[in-house]
């Protein structure tokens, strides 16, 4: 088991509100100045990411993040999404503690994102009718960066592009070790499932 968390510096949240806007200013500001000339540009700060990795029989282990954002760039399909690992609630307040502090360590590795590129994208072809997609891209997460491709669906509806995708990944891909106490209780492949509403 990993060192618990000092709460007394890093658990408080005033520090977390602080490091959310940091990483927010920095994700605007830094990780996509390759979008910066762009204006033709979905944004959204307020998607959702929900994980799952119950086990039949066992309590289920489930939780949202509702603070995601994402950007999409229209004309080249340029994609981009980061969520901040607290951001995940759980049902339970213990689950939700031993997920930042025991396995995915959200003090030292305090994001995930996505970066990459949704392949053939053409906005003149969008309607009201949900179309698939492929997404190729970087999954960055606890510290190790994957090379991805994920299925998406998009649809546009008064003016709102709305994309979902949902997808699998290893825990062990990304280092996430289960202690053998619990291997039972948790499932070594996560469901995950993203829904992001975007507006120009």
């Amino acid at each position: 088991m990993k060192n618990i968390l000092d709460k007394s510096f890093l658990g408080t949240k005033q520090h977390y509100s602080s490091v959310q806007l940091l990483l927010r200013t920095l994700f605007i500001s830094i990780v996509f100045t390759h979008f910066a000339m762009a204006q033709d540009r979905y944004t959204t700060r307020s998607g959702e990411i929900f994980f799952e990795a119950s086990v039949p029989s066992f309590e289920p282990i489930k939780a949202t993040n509702k603070e995601t954002s994402a950007v999409l760039d229209v004309k080249s399909g340029n994609f981009a999404v980061l969520a901040l690992v607290r951001g995940f609630r759980f049902r339970v307040a213990l689950m939700e503690e031993h997920f930042n502090e025991n396995y995915i360590e959200s003090y030292k590795y305090p994001k995930t994102s996505f970066k990459g590129k949704i392949v053939d994208f053409n906005i003149d072809n969008l309607s009201n009718k949900a179309q698939n997609f492929s997404a190729i891209g970087s999954l960055y997460l606890h510290g190790i960066t994957k090379e991805i491709e994920v299925p998406v669906t998009i649809l546009l509806e008064e003016g709102q592009l709305k994309l979902s995708s949902i997808f699998s990944v290893e825990a062990e891909d990304f280092g996430i070790k289960i202690p053998s106490l619990v291997r039972k209780q948790i499932a070594e492949i996560v469901e995950v499932k993203v829904e992001l509403d975007m507006l120009p």
